[in-house]
């Protein structure tokens, strides 16, 4: 949808973005982690162009080397940046032993690390999907090493 004074305003002030996720306590672990693993626009762009997302790291580098025609459209670019970022987290959790998602008191999500470290990775997938850098494989290379 074309709506010329709205995209005037989001030059002034950027998009929106963010997700929140409250939880009680520990024992939604699991649940926290499938909820957060969905990223159906995401997953339906890489569908569309034939990427399998499998939560492994080749799936990073697939997604990194996507044409993103996301760029053009203003609405879904917050969306996919959340999904994009929340996908780079499930694949760190799944695949780098000791990670973690962790909610911070304000409902972000953000992935903590063995070494207590914490990645935002819902802000690295904004920036993968409006600029392209860092690349979620490269951001996923630099968590694996530690």
């Amino acid at each position: 949808m074309d709506i010329p004074f709205l995209g005037n305003w989001r030059k002034k002030r950027g998009s929106g973005f963010g997700v929140a996720v409250f939880s009680e306590d520990d024992a939604d672990a699991a649940g926290i982690t499938g909820l957060l693993s969905e990223c159906e626009l995401l997953r339906s762009h890489a569908d569309q162009a034939g990427v399998e997302l499998d939560d492994s790291a080749e799936s990073l580098e697939a997604l990194d080397q996507l044409v993103p025609r996301w760029r053009d459209d203003a609405e879904s670019l917050p969306w996919l940046g959340n999904d994009a970022g929340l996908y780079l987290g499930t694949v760190i959790v799944r695949t780098v032993a000791g990670a973690a998602w962790e909610i911070w008191p304000n409902g972000h999500p953000v992935v903590r690390l063995p070494s207590g470290r914490e990645i935002d990775v819902v802000t690295d997938g904004h920036t993968w999907a409006s600029t392209g850098a860092p690349e979620l494989s490269q951001v996923y290379a630099e968590v694996a090493e530690t």
